[in-house]
């Protein structure tokens, strides 16, 4: 299938071949017939792509800031890399969008197949879309009509922060598609409506609509002009919906409005606000937040938890339908709003619309319909990408170059763990994603064979050699579970799995491959101990007898509580997700085994600012720091060991000095190393050789547990 994608890095637009998304639990399938574009959102999008480097930096100053943090602490090289990976993963454009249900997810009720729906989905023939972003259309609602559904939608919650009443008089500052829309629900509630713009044609659709106009482009004062539209009194309401970087729009809604007026912010402007213009009349300012209740919210968007209606009566979705409901009804007209209509396949012209001068409105893509293209060429699951023939497996073929499959391909596999593997070798097969965007992009920049949605099929595929699992947390223990119950090599990017029981499972399953003399290799990606300087470390211990002390502290920054890692069901939070790391990092220097464990936060409140503490049966002890109430431009990790009347010290695998270490006194590198690419390089050679596993099975069952265990501890 195709879908519409936009490099941030380069600007340029394109439609591109996609695998066929998976049909996700709790979403809907869904066949495209058309799909709104979003003026003013995708031609920011557009815009901001095109600009130069200079340019991207002044529109993002707290970016920038990050950019110069990070290079404090991690240096240069390693900063560029992580901003040009960031720049180029593409970016889906959209989220206007009607079509037929193809399939239904796990736990969708309400709708089925062959439904007609439209849904905030992205420009593309198929779409997967969370339930509760996706509305049943009329029948009496056309498909072009509908996907005018959450620009609508945009529109009514604007308003329904003002709360209207009966007869108030309200101005619309920018009469653009959102603008026009506002006016036609403004006008259905009752409400007077002076609409401003400096657009003749605008101001003429305003006022097809009921609206009174005032012409910015004639030199009409707006001030001057809500004066007389309130009579005298000022208007009770002032709703933005233009797209401006001034703020004048906003010193003019606060001279406009009577005394505790209502402002709202539907489009973009300056928010350079007077307080003299608030303060004495009592006004109140709203930002409104797109669609409404729900957005932004993961347990309602991505978990399908809906509202209490006695509680919320309008959310994202009860927005959508009530606006569906008007179009049914003939309160909502949307055909004069349609300018512009193109199939997929001019997307180059419909952008040059959006990014040009040449008057425009609602622009409508259309897709091709069944006749024109069945929906099973539309599910199709892999794109190849380097033609077949394809190779044998390493066995088959008789060579030590061995083939790895990825299942996941988001920032980090993209940016650290795919040229990792690649470099170290390896040849690639097969890169898998849920959506299909990320695997195109990694797979077109690596040279894979072919990129996919099925991820079941790598398990199966007689060439791949080797998994690489780069998913959300909560997948690890299934797809490992997989890889060993079909014989396969498996790296996961750390942690193993979340739970003992998962746990349990895993080292059950190796156990019996074990004992048949069948155990594939199984590693986890605990980088740091393939570190160059950790590796130092270790052999400048070899030589002390008697047992160490070790010192981790990272500074590793607050993490908002929304964000999926620190959710338990899916990330797990951050001691089996991250520090998990420095827990190996301490067992593999002390070379000998935990015998003892415990745990001390901050409070309850703070549970991600902890110290853990280790005891070894050596005699060693080492505690981690984790603390996550630091400063980002403060370096985030540093290692001290203490052993024999020595000191060595490791400060954010940049610099390594040794304090009365004979022979010894500094290792110090140009850029900082983690150990990334040792860590790939040490599988993909285990696996050409046949040789050992380059982090003992048992190690990593120690330490998963260690983490799982220090996780729990009730504080």
């Amino acid at each position: 299938m195709k879908q519409i994608l936009q490099n941030l890095k380069t600007g340029v637009t394109d439609v591109v071949e996609v695998p066929c998304p998976q049909t996700m639990s709790g979403q809907l399938l869904i066949r495209t017939s058309c799909s709104l574009v979003s003026a003013g959102t995708e031609r920011m999008l557009v815009d901001f792509g095109k600009a130069n480097p200079l340019e991207k930096a002044r529109q993002q100053p707290d970016k920038v800031l990050m950019v110069l943090d990070k290079v404090k602490t991690d240096g240069l090289m390693p900063t560029l890399d992580a901003v040009r990976n960031k720049l180029e993963q593409p970016l889906p454009l959209g989220y206007c969008n009607v079509g037929v249900v193809l399939a239904v997810g796990q736990g969708v009720e309400g709708f089925a197949v062959g439904d007609r729906v439209a849904s905030n989905g992205k420009h593309a023939e198929v779409v997967s879309v969370p339930v509760n972003l996706c509305a049943h259309i009329p029948d009496v609602v056309s498909d072009e009509a509908a996907a005018f559904m959450v620009v609508g939608a945009i529109a009514l919650q604007g308003i329904r922060l003002v709360q209207p009443t009966l007869g108030e008089a309200v101005v619309v500052t920018g009469l653009g598609l959102i603008g026009q829309l506002v006016v036609q629900l403004l006008r259905a509630n009752g409400c007077r409506v002076l609409g401003i713009d400096l657009d003749p044609a605008k101001l003429a659709i305003a006022r097809s609509f009921g609206a009174e106009v005032v012409n910015l482009g004639a030199g009409e004062d707006p001030v001057l002009a809500a004066e007389r539209f309130s009579r005298g009194r000022g208007v009770d309401a002032v709703l933005v919906t233009a797209a401006t970087k001034s703020s004048q729009p906003m010193h003019q809604a606060a001279l406009m409005c009577r005394k505790r007026g209502r402002i709202v912010l539907v489009g973009v402007a300056g928010l350079e606000l007077s307080r003299d213009d608030f303060f004495k009349k009592e006004l109140t300012f709203q930002v409104s937040a797109s669609y409404g209740p729900g957005r932004y919210d993961p347990a309602y968007e991505e978990q399908g938890q809906d509202y209490p209606v006695g509680f919320v009566r309008w959310t994202e979705q009860r927005n959508f339908e009530a606006v569906l409901d008007m179009m049914a009804d003939g309160r909502l007209a949307v055909p004069s709003l349609i300018s512009h209509r193109f199939t997929l396949e001019q997307i180059e012209a419909a952008y040059a619309v959006v990014g040009g001068s040449e008057p425009s409105m609602g622009i409508l893509l259309e897709y091709p319909s069944r006749a024109e293209k069945s929906d099973a060429v539309m599910r199709l699951s892999t794109v190849f990408l380097n033609p077949p023939p394809r190779i044998l497996s390493q066995e088959a073929r008789g060579e030590k170059a061995p083939t790895i499959a990825f299942i996941g391909s988001g920032n980090y596999a993209t940016g650290v763990l795919i040229p990792a593997f690649k470099e170290a070798g390896a040849h690639l097969a097969s890169v898998a994603s849920s959506a299909g965007i990320s695997g195109v992009h990694a797979g077109k920049k690596y040279g894979f064979d072919e990129t996919t949605t099925d991820t079941s099929k790598l398990f199966t595929d007689p060439i791949v050699d080797a998994l690489v699992i780069g998913t959300r947390h909560n997948s690890h223990a299934r797809w490992v579970l997989q890889a060993l119950a079909a014989g396969k090599s498996v790296f996961v990017e750390k942690p193993l799995c979340l739970t003992l029981a998962e746990l349990d499972d895993i080292e059950a399953a190796y156990a019996q491959l074990a004992k048949e003399a069948k155990a594939p290799l199984v590693m986890v990606g605990f980088n740091r101990r393939f570190a160059p300087q950790v590796q130092k470390i270790k052999s400048l211990l070899a030589g002390v007898s008697g047992p160490k002390s070790f010192i981790m502290t990272v500074n590793a920054g607050a993490i908002p509580a929304e964000h999926w890692t620190q959710d338990k069901e899916v990330g797990g939070g951050r001691i089996i997700g991250e520090a998990c790391h420095f827990i190996d990092v301490l067992r593999f220097l002390a070379d000998s085994s935990v015998v003892s464990h415990t745990r001390t936060a901050m409070d309850s409140t703070n549970s991600d600012t902890v110290t853990l503490q280790l005891s070894f049966a050596d005699g060693s002890i080492g505690s981690v720091h984790y603390f996550a109430n630091g400063c980002k431009a403060f370096p985030k990790e540093r290692l001290e060991v203490f052993a024999g009347g020595r000191v060595l010290q490791l400060d954010n695998f940049r610099k390594l000095s040794g304090y009365a270490w004979p022979g010894f006194k500094s290792m110090n590198l140009w850029r900082q190393d983690k150990g990334q690419k040792h860590c790939a390089a040490a599988f993909v050679n285990a696996l050409k050789s046949g040789g050992l596993a380059p982090i003992p099975f048992a190690e990593i069952v120690e330490v998963s547990r260690l983490s799982i265990e220090l996780a729990k501890i009730e504080l």
